[in-house]
Parts: structure tokens; sequence; C-alpha cells
């Protein structure tokens, strides 16, 4: 892979200018309006704290979750005064800025190139749409383009599009659910109740209920009878009109994260033991699970969980980071239970929170936070530069 500063140098040039501009502008974009909005701001805390200031002009933006686009002044400012002064998180508040501007640097005159780290979860940033403004605006993004975006962010989609190709998973099945009209794929209107019973002899108990697009667990419940799966539905509705029920794994949790454009690398992985039921919102942000880095594999199974992440991340056309989640059922925890490795979800833009695995995983390989911020950078230039040798448009 080119060196960053070799990579900057060809692609940030503008005619008539000799030598390259000393930083490179990081819009680092945060907030949203999902579910996951305060994750954000916890992830892009720590982003800002990680990205080297002699390598960046850093310029956060945030989003409020009405949908406001602001000039977040108080993170920029508390940077300027020091790592220790940030607050644990940062607030998408500040004086409002129209999103293009804001994304490309238009106005601030002959200013470095600008690439943007869009640190932001679950829809309306994660799922396509902020990509596709990023490509009408022709600016360097870090992170999945528009289609893998959208596609690893809808649960029944990627789960679709990954049997394609013959990776393994858990057994599912889904539906919308619609101003209390409960709709199966092939367009049939069914009672909630049959649902659930369907579900039940299909699927079995315990089972988990999930919004299709959502992320660290919003929304999502471990369902034990007619009675808890009748609510969980209800509950998923509310986050997302498509519904996913998904059987329960009898395995461990091993995750492992992805870093490349196209000759992607697997870190080690990591293993997560919940302190609840499941692997929860408070488990993942609030310290509750126990975290093994790497986690306790022998050398034939880590390296066909590597196979198996990097074959979903090209299957699914990712480029520049993921974090991809496996059951593996080894027998370990019933003997009935010996499927092998089964990809769970992909996660485009997964959490860079203190205790957030993605980047846990690729310290624990030797890939520290600024040097990972750096090859995300190096990785966003890199396609850009790419996509623009294929953009003829005469015929």
């Amino acid at each position: 892979m080119d060196d960053l500063a070799d990579t900057r140098s060809h692609q940030a040039d503008p005619p008539g200018v000799d030598a390259p501009p000393t930083k490179i502008r990081l819009v680092v974009l945060f907030g949203g309006r999902s579910a996951e909005h305060d994750v954000s701001c916890v992830s892009a805390r720590h982003v800002l704290a990680a990205a080297d200031p002699d390598r960046y002009d850093i310029e956060p933006v945030g989003i409020t979750r009405s949908g406001d686009w602001v000039l977040a002044e108080g993170a920029r400012l508390a940077l300027e005064d020091g790592i220790d002064s940030m607050p644990d998180h940062l607030s998408a508040a500040g004086r409002p800025v129209e999103a293009l501007p804001a994304l490309t640097g238009t106005g601030d005159g002959d200013a470095a190139v600008t690439v943007v780290l869009p640190v932001l979860h679950g829809p309306m940033g994660e799922d396509g749409t902020i990509q596709g403004l990023l490509e009408l605006a022709d600016v360097p993004y870090a992170g999945a383009g528009v289609l893998a975006s959208a596609l690893c962010m809808d649960k029944v989609a990627c789960k679709d599009h990954l049997a394609s190709h013959g990776i393994p998973q858990c057994r599912y099945r889904w539906f919308t659910i619609d101003e209390g009209l409960l709709r199966r794929p092939d367009g049939s209107i069914v009672a909630l109740a049959d649902e659930v019973d369907s579900a039940i002899a299909e699927l079995g108990l315990p089972m988990f209920v999930k919004p299709a697009n959502m992320g660290s667990s919003v929304g999502v419940s471990r369902a034990t009878d007619q009675d808890s799966m009748v609510a969980a539905i209800e509950l998923a509705a509310t986050y997302d009109r498509e519904v996913i029920l998904e059987e329960e794994m009898v395995g461990r949790e091993i995750e492992i994260s992805v870093l490349g454009n196209e000759d992607p690398e697997a870190s080690v992985a990591g293993e997560v033991v919940p302190g609840a039921d499941f692997y929860d919102y408070e488990d993942k942000y609030d310290d509750g699970a126990d975290l093994m880095i790497p986690a306790p594999l022998d050398d034939a199974e880590l390296a066909e969980m590597q196979r198996l992440a990097i074959g979903a991340y090209r299957a699914c056309k990712v480029e520049g980071l993921a974090r991809v989640d496996f059951f593996y059922e080894d027998g370990g925890r019933d003997p009935d239970h010996t499927r092998g490795w089964m990809v769970n979800e992909i996660n485009t833009m997964p959490g860079f929170t203190p205790i957030s695995m993605y980047p846990k995983m690729w310290q624990a390989a030797g890939l520290d936070y600024g040097e990972l911020i750096d090859r995300l950078v190096e990785l966003a230039i890199d396609r850009h530069a790419r996509k623009h040798r294929h953009t003829r448009t005469d015929h």
C-alpha cells in the first residue's frame, strides 16, 4: 500500500500548485438521527483524541437528533486545550452549517485535501445515506461505500446475500409490520398470533427478535414464550418496520476486525462472554461483558474464521473497515450443536469507544488507535483515486 504522504501528494495537488498541503483536513462526522446517536458521540470523542494533530486539521461536525448540521466548536476548543480537557463524549451542538460546505471545505481557500470519517452508527448514517451524499460531494471518505453500507445495515438483505455466497448462518425468518398489518415476504397478510406460532414451530424457543435496520443491540429481545415474542415484536417495530427472527445459537460469540480495500486483512479475534442473557447495549457500552482478546482459538480455528470473515467482507463489497461477528458452535456448550462458524452480522462502522472490540482487536494485533485512523484515511484516499480512474461519461 502506498505511503500516506505519497498517496496524498498525487491526489491533492490542484493544477499549478507545486507542493501538497502539509495537513489533511479530517472531518469527523458524528451524532446523527438514529437511536445510536449517543454511541456515535462517544466514538467520535476518542477518534478526535487519537488522530495525529501534526497530520490532520481536525474538523468535528455534528448532526443533531433532529437532523441539523452543526460545527461542534466546543469539541474543537476542548481538543485544542488537550486531550485531558475533552469530555467523555462529544455534543452535537454548535453553529449551524450547510452540509456540503462542511464536508468539502468549500470556501476555505487553499485548504488541504479533505477526508471525511463518518463515525455514524445505525440508520441515516451507516446505511448508505451519508455515503451517497459523500459520493455526490466527490470527497474521499472512510469506510464502506453506498451499496455495502446499505446491504450490511439491513440484516435481512445481508443474510439473504451471504446465503447466496454459501456463507454459513443461523436460521431466520422475517416480515414487515406497519399500522398493525403483518406482511410476510410473499406479500401475504397474517395475524400476529399466527406468525408467532409459525416462527416457534420453525425456529424453536428461545429466539431473538430484532429490528432489521439497527445496531448496538438496540431494540433486540430474547423471547422465551408466545407472550414475550409478541412484546419483542412490538418493541422491534418501534425502531423499524422490518423485523427479523433468529434461532438462538448455542455457542461462543467471537468477533474479528477486517481492514482494507482490495486486499483486506483480518485481525486477531475477540471473544465476548455476555454479562446478561445476550450481548446487549449495556454490555457493549457499560463494560458489562467479559472480553477476551485474543480469543482462545487454535491456529486452525483462527485461520478458518479469518477466511470466512474476509469472504463475507468481499461478498458484500465492503471496503475500508468492518467488524464481522460470529457464533462458534464447537460442541462446548451442547454436544448436539457442532455446526462450527456461523456469521451473525457485518458492521461497516463499528464502535470506536474505549471498550469497543474493533480498535481493541487491532491494538492486540499491533496496530494502535492513531495508526488505525491513519490507515482508514489512507484507504479512503486510495479508493477515491481508484474510482476517478473509471469515470468516463462519453460514449
